[in-house]
């Protein structure tokens, strides 16, 4: 691996979860570009929008009227991918290939009625609420025979597929664990057997050991761009302690994480000062019934951006062969953000 360019790193590294290498190739990052270029998302947006079937009083597709909520609502959503009434006689597929009912509870989770709002704009204590929303419906549906996985997502922002700027995630509860967080407990399972230890709390402390990526910590928390990331500004918010899930976490441990996860979103829309797009997972254990001692909840942030108007565009490398290139140095956007004031902009 060549470490010798003079405008930064140029090498292979190692994503312990996923199980597969990632190229860091950050003197590409100012390589010619001509292509076109991604529009700032515009802050103009009232407090509250007629159309919006996210707001409050408001009516939705299916003609149910939301009700007048002042805080964390959720509800079943009315487009779901997954469904328990999904028809069972799926037809049958040729030769090798499989076909199965698609079945789950697809619900929507409103972070507050001001459709102005961000995430990274709610107070921490309200984020503490949402966290604790987060918590039961990972309980509520996890206790189910008929789920095996809870996924909690975020899409935020135009250039990532957004139907509806109003703050608010999604949870899938599916009868199948989604690929990556297969791979992760996989990964995490194998760790602890081979060597005693938890993957992620080798990862923390590989993190701490370096202090060159992490850009906010509490007592219980961490928030880090990880060594092996793959986007620019890819974030990792983490308990310290291991636990298999957020429903775990203590209250001391929600209120950390609350702050810690505002700080690092105020950092992100401070950084180009505007709204900034991101993909948020919450990587949490399946609920099959298997062993996950091994396995360390956290929060993901991958940011499509790698600068204000020039998409990560996934190409070659990533779809035709299957590896992330990076562009950029994780040590450098770590940096970037670490320097970023944990006010946010439009509050100055």
């Amino acid at each position: 691996m060549n470490k010798g360019t003079s405008n930064g790193i140029w090498e292979e590294r190692w994503h312990p979860l996923r199980e597969e290498w990632v190229i860091v190739a950050a003197h590409r990052q100012d390589r010619p570009w001509s292509g076109e270029t991604v529009p700032q998302e515009q802050q103009a947006i009232p407090p509250y929008v007629d159309d919006c079937y996210l707001c409050p009083r408001n009516a939705r597709v299916s003609g149910a009227v939301n009700p007048d909520y002042d805080g964390v609502y959720v509800f079943d959503n009315d487009h779901p991918c997954v469904g328990m009434n999904a028809p069972a006689d799926v037809r049958d597929a040729n030769g090798i290939y499989q076909s199965r009912p698609a079945q789950g509870i697809a619900r929507v989770v409103c972070y507050t009625p001001r459709h102005d709002q961000s995430l990274a704009q709610l107070e921490a204590k309200e984020i503490e609420n949402l966290l604790a929303a987060w918590q039961a419906q990972y309980r509520e549906l996890g206790s189910r025979s008929e789920v095996n996985h809870v996924l909690v997502f975020e899409n935020k922002g135009e250039v990532v597929g957004v139907s509806n700027p109003h703050p608010h995630c999604q949870i899938y509860a599916t009868n199948f664990v989604f690929k990556t967080i297969e791979t992760e407990a996989v990964a995490s399972a194998r760790h602890l057997a081979s060597r005693g230890k938890v993957l992620f709390q080798e990862i923390i402390e590989a993190e701490q050991l370096d202090n060159s990526r992490i850009i906010a910590e509490s007592n219980s928390t961490i928030a880090f761009v990880p060594y092996f990331a793959r986007y620019a500004y890819e974030v990792y918010v983490a308990p310290k302690q291991t636990h298999s899930s957020l429903a775990e976490l203590n209250d001391a441990e929600v209120e950390d994480l609350a702050k810690v996860l505002k700080e690092t979103l105020v950092k992100f829309d401070n950084l180009w000062q505007m709204p900034f797009p991101y993909v948020m997972a919450l990587h949490q254990a399946p609920t099959d019934g298997g062993d996950y001692r091994g396995f360390h909840t956290h929060v993901e942030f991958h940011p499509p951006l790698r600068k204000p108007n020039l998409l990560k565009y996934l190409a070659g490398p990533e779809i035709g062969g299957g590896n992330f290139l990076s562009d950029t140095s994780p040590e450098q956007k770590a940096a970037e953000l670490r320097s970023l004031p944990t006010i946010h902009y439009t509050r100055k």
